[in-house]
């Protein structure tokens, strides 16, 4: 437990260090998020982007240095191979966001980094070779089906990330959690794998030194790559700890939902081209609208992922299934709710 703790207060303090310096350069540089019309936009000030470089340097950086000068992350079955295919997907995820951040990229072209990156891991062996059959069993998956899993996996895990991140701390704080239910997981006698445990404690650190200055009133934000990198990073983490992915998925659940809910709802506004279009009617916008804090709107999203996630740690498959569908009723009637609440307002 002391190596855990070293190297996650290790990626705590590098992250915290390198998102000053982040900081800096991208106000040097002039890559800042000023306030505009742009409706998904609340903030009052400029406030600087590039963010998730921070991040991603730092857990870079100590993943490179466990790897020269040890075995502790390749003491399973995860190998040099797999890490140098994780990094190299978050390097073109950071020099995706780069572009975007700088040129504000279009959907259908911003898009491309995320794809690459999903693609990348597949290629160098990031899979999942069964899944848990919650009525009994496994099933055993061939590698074609397990590349689709994991790409479509890593997608929506980023695109949830990328659209959860609309107010200060939000995206990284959810993620933070599910990456901690993760670590948590490895080290039960069920799912014991150590080196999955010790990349989860350098990843949960590093999110937590970015979110020091990412809480509200934030002074950095993610910045586009950085929002769909920790996305990436909890995807691939639910994936190389033997497909966790409904512990995922319920830490995400409701973010989760949300997209599903407005993608569905831009679909039916506008068609495939609107469905990328930004707008003020996700769940934590709607909240925002009726007097609700940020601070106070990420608490309750980090508590109700906190809640979720935890169940997780006891609950069989079929038991998660469960709590998947109370979860679907649960934002089925808030959602329900807010829209009514909108049209009242409105009338």
């Amino acid at each position: 437990m002391i190596t855990f703790i070293f190297y996650a207060v290790s990626g705590f303090f590098l992250s915290f260090f390198l998102t000053f310096v982040v900081r800096r350069v991208a106000i040097g540089l002039n890559i800042i998020d000023k306030p505009s019309n742009i409706p998904k936009k609340i903030h009052t000030k400029p406030i600087a982007q590039l963010g998730g470089i921070a991040i991603y340097l730092s857990i870079t950086f100590i993943t490179m240095f466990l790897l020269l000068s040890g075995n502790l992350l390749t003491s399973g079955s995860i190998t040099t191979h797999h890490y140098l295919g994780v990094l190299l997907g978050g390097l073109i995820l950071m020099i995706g966001g780069f572009f975007d951040d700088r040129y504000e990229l279009p959907p259908q072209t911003a898009i491309i980094a995320p794809i690459l990156a999903a693609f990348t891991a597949i290629s160098f062996g990031i899979e999942i070779t069964k899944l848990t059959n919650p009525f009994g069993g496994v099933f055993l998956l061939q590698a074609w089906q397990s590349d689709i899993l994991v790409f479509v996996w890593l997608m929506i895990v980023m695109y949830t990330t990328k659209f959860l991140d609309g107010l200060d701390g939000l995206a990284t704080s959810v993620s933070g959690i599910g990456v901690l239910m993760i670590f948590l997981l490895s080290l039960t006698a069920a799912y014991y794998q150590p080196d999955v445990g010790l990349l989860a404690s350098v990843v949960l650190g590093a999110y937590l030194g970015f979110l020091f200055w990412n809480i509200h009133p934030a002074s950095i934000f993610l910045g586009e790559g950085g929002s769909v990198f920790v996305g990436y990073m909890l995807g691939i983490l639910a994936v190389i700890s033997g497909g966790k992915v409904a512990t995922a998925l319920l830490v995400l659940g409701i973010p989760l939902l949300d997209v599903l809910w407005i993608m569905t709802r831009r679909f039916k506004e506008g068609g495939l081209r609107r469905v990328f279009q930004g707008d003020k009617k996700h769940l934590h916008h709607r909240l925002l609208k009726l007097g609700w804090g940020q601070t106070t709107i990420v608490m309750m999203y980090v508590a109700i992922a906190s809640a979720f996630g935890v169940s997780a740690l006891f609950l069989q498959s079929r038991q998660k299934i469960v709590a998947l569908l109370i979860l679907s009723l649960v934002m089925g009637l808030l959602a329900f709710v807010l829209v009514q609440k909108d049209r009242q307002s409105e009338n």
